[in-house]
């Protein structure tokens, strides 16, 4: 064999190795999800929100993309210096569809007074969202577990 037969071998076999040790998962790209989610939320950035948000979305509270697009912005409105915290991610994959469970809690400022509006240092709200991978990207399609009617 010649250098470049042995050398265009091990390009064969080893691009494929390291495409899949290099290639995330779809836990880590879930993951992703609520990490940009909640940075977006933080920043009060509506357009990145909804990214993370798919047209589909249809939950429990009747709520739509639409719908919570709507909200976000009311909300955004009345709360300042938002903080998003969560805990205990738990991920389980299905083929094209996933949940995350977690617990979260989320402190804000409405005017002078800053507190917890969802969930509390001693017992966080457990939430579970069901992504669905559309193309290439994992979206929130469904929400259960917020303790409050929109």
């Amino acid at each position: 064999m010649s250098k470049k037969s042995i050398a265009l071998l091990v390009l064969i076999i080893l691009i494929p190795i390291t495409i899949y040790l290099i290639w995330p998962t779809g836990e880590s790209r879930i993951k992703k999800v609520f990490k940009e989610g909640s940075q977006a939320i933080e920043k009060k950035d509506i357009d990145g929100v909804m990214t993370k948000v798919s047209f589909n979305y249809r939950d429990e509270y009747g709520l739509t993309y639409l719908y919570i697009k709507e909200y976000m912005k009311r909300f955004f409105h009345q709360m300042s210096d938002i903080k998003i915290e969560y805990e205990n991610v738990k991920i389980n994959i299905k083929e094209r569809i996933a949940t995350a469970d977690m617990d979260v809690r989320v402190i804000a400022t409405i005017g002078n007074d800053t507190g917890y509006i969802l969930g509390d240092l001693p017992r966080p709200v457990h939430v579970t969202f069901t992504l669905e991978k559309e193309k290439v990207r994992w979206l929130v399609v469904k929400t259960e577990g917020l303790p409050f009617k929109y």
